[in-house]
C-alpha cells in the first residue's frame, strides 16, 4: 500500500488519507497538549499561515503515548488548538505512533531515517515527517523547531512546482 493510501481518520471522525491532501507537501506531527514542546503548534500555525497557499498542509495527530500528555477527548483536543494556538490546520484522530498497535501510517514513518540516519520509533511528542509531493519522507526529530532552516529548506523543496 501506497503511503498516501492509508486509512486515517480526522478528530471529526470522517475517513480520509493523505491522497485527499492532493500534490501537497504535508508535515505530519505527532502532537500533544500537555508537553514541554507544545508551544511548537505555534510555529506549525506559523508555517501553515506561511506554506498552506503553496501546496503545503501541516497535519496534526495527536498522541497519548508519552507520559499522557494528551488526554483530552477529540472536542477537547480541538478545541484546545484552536483556542490557546489558533491552529487551523487538519488534525487526526488520537494515534498510537509506537509499538505493535500503532497506526499504519507511523509504521511506514518510522522507517524512514533522520538526519543522522536514525530510523526507528518516534522519539517524543513533535517529531516530524515531511512528504513530499514524489512520495520522499523527511524525518524532524521532537526538538528541532518548526522554523529550523532544515525544515524551512525541505518545505521548500518539497512544494509543488508554481
Amino acid at each position: 500500500m501506497q503511503l498516501r493510501d492509508i486509512p486515517l481518520t480526522t478528530i471529526t471522525g470522517t475517513r480520509t488519507s493523505l491522497a485527499e491532501f492532493g500534490e501537497q507537501a504535508i508535515l505530519v506531527v505527532n502532537v500533544a497538549s500537555k508537553c514541554g514542546l507544545t508551544p511548537q503548534y505555534a510555529k506549525l500555525e506559523a508555517l501553515q499561515r506561511e506554506y498552506g497557499s503553496r501546496g503545503f498542509t501541516v497535519l496534526g495527530v495527536p498522541c497519548n503515548q508519552f507520559l499522557g500528555q494528551e488526554p483530552g477527548t477529540a472536542d477537547e483536543i480541538a478545541t484546545f488548538c484552536s483556542a490557546s494556538y489558533g491552529v487551523t490546520f487538519p488534525l487526526l484522530e488520537k494515534t498510537l505512533v509506537n509499538g505493535r498497535r500503532s497506526h499504519a501510517l507511523y509504521r511506514e514513518l518510522r522507517s524512514v531515517p533522520d538526519a543522522g540516519g536514525r530510523a526507528g520509533r518516534v522519539q517524543w511528542n513533535f517529531e516530524k515527517f515531511l512528504i513530499a509531493p514524489d512520495g520522499r519522507v523527511s524525518r524532524f526529530r521532537p526538538k528541532t523547531e518548526p522554523d529550523d532552516p532544515s525544515i524551512i529548506a525541505a518545505i521548500e523543496a518539497a512544494l509543488p512546482a508554481a
